[in-house]
């Protein structure tokens, strides 16, 4: 066992990569009482045309099938295993996005006993064409009720608009429709590809001892066994820099619009510290353009073009990336136009100034230094971390680097006219 230390942020990482290829990190918190564990594959929506373990042929397999395994994997031929959680005092849940599939549990007791519970019932899938069919109807009500949330239909909206190809832009979920197409065949297809170990990172935090920890783990995993997996090959579409559509207007059931506008990201192939790098003085950058402290919003504001609902995001993963700014508004298009020319003009450099940038990354620091003491964040964001090669605990000194050259550089590079978009959902 690898022993990691994080001099600046005194934490010490437990590291060891198990003989089967899992990936287990353990990081001792004294003075907590909860523990948080996250397991997680390297497997998300957008894997949907891959070649299949012990096969040669790429396959296509149904939008939405990663989402409708994560939700079947919690069923067994005895029962679910979320009553097995409940009745050793754990709270357990799992999610599914873009890139990643991951399960998890919290507890202040029993911990060993949850910790093998999350391995075993993660690494032991039951599926039958019955409950798959019954399955269909249960998330067929889950995208349903996605399709009323107007949030929710800006949020791939934009997505949509800024990508022709690539498969971040299908819902996570997937549709009625394609669902429909999924058998018991095709899970335990893709279950046996993206479910082994070599493409998983077991994660724990909390007061446990590592050496113990790491022992029930190695114990368990020695115990089972897996065929050798060789590199997984994943397919996807070459993508033009450009969006596929400059704007979208959805008329829905709400009270007041809402407005989102878009960038296309350029830097899709990146891993390790670049990465951590780029998306660090991206963040920083839209700081500086549409923080609280920024005189954009202050202005944005004072116009009655914004409320307390705006905010900016930057998602980066291997492949894709965007930024989304926005949020609701009495003048939808009136703020799209706005925050396009904050934006066009920050590529000459209006609005980035040194003073805001010094105040943008104490801010970043800050924020960071608080959510590390959340076991939750930590386990969820390291593991994202990991998938790309990147070190959590590497943000601070990263942020601290930040130049004034950087944001200059990454604002003429990424604001481009043919990258923008903007998605609106307007009352009907």
């Amino acid at each position: 066992m690898k022993k990691i230390d994080f001099d600046q942020l005194q934490e010490s990482l437990y590291f060891e990569k198990m003989e089967n290829g899992l990936d287990v990190y353990i990081l001792p918190k004294k003075g907590f009482n909860k523990t948080f564990c996250t397991f997680t594959t390297k497997y998300g929506s957008i894997d949907n045309h891959f070649v299949p373990l012990d096969q040669t042929d790429f396959e296509k397999v149904p939008d939405g099938i990663a989402h409708f395994l994560e939700h079947k994997l919690f069923e067994k031929e005895d029962g679910d295993v979320f009553q097995q959680f409940s009745k050793q005092g754990a709270s357990s849940n799992a999610f599914t996005s873009f890139t990643r599939t991951a399960y998890l549990f919290s507890s202040t007791s029993d911990v060993e006993k949850n910790l093998i519970t999350l391995i075993d019932f993660v690494q032991d899938p039951y599926f039958t064409e019955k409950t798959v069919e019954k399955e269909k109807g249960i998330i067929g009500q889950e995208i349903t009720m996605y399709d009323d949330n107007p949030d929710w239909r800006l949020y791939f909206g934009l997505i949509q608009n800024m990508y022709h190809h690539h498969p971040v832009k299908i819902d996570i979920a997937g549709t009625v429709e394609s669902i429909a197409d999924i058998t018991k065949d095709m899970l335990y297809l893709c279950y046996n590809t993206f479910y082994h170990p070599s493409n998983m990172l077991l994660f724990v935090v909390g007061p446990v001892d590592a050496e113990e920890t790491m022992s029930l783990i190695r114990n368990n995993q020695n115990k089972k066994d897996f065929k050798e997996q060789t590199e997984i090959k994943r397919k996807f579409e070459e993508e033009p820099t450009n969006v596929a559509e400059k704007k979208q207007v959805l008329k829905m059931n709400v009270q007041s619009s809402k407005c989102l506008v878009g960038i296309k990201a350029l830097d899709v192939n990146q891993s390790g510290q670049e990465m951590l790098k780029n998306e660090l003085t991206i963040n920083v950058m839209f700081d500086m353009l549409f923080g609280k402290s920024s005189q954009n919003y202050f202005d944005l504001y004072n116009e009655g073009l914004i409320d307390e609902s705006f905010y900016y995001d930057y998602t980066q993963e291997s492949g894709f990336g965007f930024a989304m700014i926005g949020g609701d508004t009495e003048k939808p298009d009136q703020l799209a136009d706005r925050i396009q020319q904050i934006l066009l003009a920050a590529k000459n450099g209006e609005s980035l100034s040194e003073e805001a940038l010094e105040r943008s990354k104490k801010k970043k620091v800050g924020a960071f230094l608080r959510a590390i003491n959340s076991p939750e964040y930590i386990a969820n964001q390291f593991t994202r971390y990991a998938f790309n090669e990147m070190e959590l605990f590497e943000v601070v000194p990263t942020l601290e680097k930040i130049t004034f050259e950087d944001i200059k550089r990454e604002a003429a590079r990424l604001i481009e006219e043919d990258r923008l978009t903007v998605c609106q959902v307007i009352p009907k």
